[in-house]
């Protein structure tokens, strides 16, 4: 296969500074793409600013031949997100890729974390995806073309202990991905999510020691190819950890139809309610939602006509 690349597109990378937005910002330059490199350049918890980290991948960036801004607002804010996407549309006029990486944690046990805490990791994460896919997205429609990949987390899909914030904001990027993905069809803009996993600052703390490769270049591949021209795919959440690459579906088993219930009826059918030997996936373009209710409403009008033939 010939290489893909970007030339001529214009990327917006949040978090780009360190770990993961990083690699990410530096293979996009490398295939071609002209890079908004943003990094508030807070701590792991999200204070202070430094503007080093970005600049810093600039000029890696710069070094090896390729073409890139730094910019350091902070996605927290909706100020923050419009003046990131106006940086690109000011310095070249064009808006192609959005990738939403950045992220703070803050850790804390369910029954103790504090409402700041809670609400500072979902401004960055969830908001922030908010603040940046808002602006972006009227000009890549306009414009007929666009790719946006958010961030998730494995967090985000099954939850873990002492990140109540985290798993909330990560499983809301789901949310709005899917609505960008459904606005977007019609537009040439496509929308998916990345769940992605390595060892960078966000893992300190942790015993790592018997983890195999997960460095950040590892992820980049899959979130490159999300964003690209040729990707067939929107609305969709791919895994990238330890070198697997995987789909993650949102699935319903084919469930149960009754004209009328009981809760002893609930408890009674519990196993073939729960049964997911056969499981239906609904995808999200063109119609998931719709799909999803044609499916439970024609079981309804099956058994009300066969009772009616009867």
């Amino acid at each position: 296969m010939a290489e893909l690349r970007f030339d001529g597109r214009v990327a917006v990378v949040t978090g780009a500074g360190r770990g993961l937005g990083r690699a990410y910002a530096r293979l996009l330059a490398a295939r071609g793409a002209k890079v908004v490199v943003n990094d508030a350049g807070t701590s792991l918890a999200g204070d202070g600013g430094d503007t080093s980290p970005a600049q810093q991948v600039v000029d890696e960036i710069t070094a090896a031949g390729g073409e890139a801004v730094a910019n350091t607002d902070s996605v927290a804010t909706p100020d923050g997100g419009r003046a990131l996407i106006d940086t690109a549309l000011k310095r070249w006029g064009r808006l192609d890729v959005l990738i939403h990486n950045a992220g703070i944690v803050r850790r804390a046990a369910l029954r103790e974390m504090s409402y700041d805490d809670f609400e500072a990791v979902v401004d960055v994460h969830l908001r922030g995806a908010f603040h940046v896919v808002r602006p972006a997205f009227p000009v890549m429609c306009d414009a007929g073309y666009g790719r946006i990949v958010l961030t998730s987390s494995i967090g985000g899909l099954y939850g873990n202990h002492e990140v109540a914030n985290y798993a909330v904001a990560k499983a809301g990027v789901i949310g709005l991905s899917n609505v960008a993905a459904m606005e977007g069809a019609a537009h040439g803009v496509q929308c998916n999510v990345i769940v992605p996993a390595a060892l960078t600052r966000m893992a300190e703390g942790l015993d790592t020691s018997a983890y195999p490769p997960m460095e950040p270049e590892l992820v980049a591949p899959a979130v490159g190819w999300l964003a690209h021209e040729t990707c067939s795919i929107t609305g969709e959440i791919m895994i990238a950890l330890a070198g697997r690459v995987a789909r993650a579906v949102i699935a319903e088993t084919p469930g149960v139809y009754r004209p009328s219930w009981t809760i002893e009826d609930v408890a009674a059918n519990l196993d073939a309610i729960r049964d997911t030997s056969a499981p239906i996936v609904f995808p999200v373009v063109p119609d998931g939602h719709g799909d999803h209710i044609r499916y439970s409403f024609a079981l309804a009008k099956g058994s009300a006509e066969g009772a009616v033939h009867a």
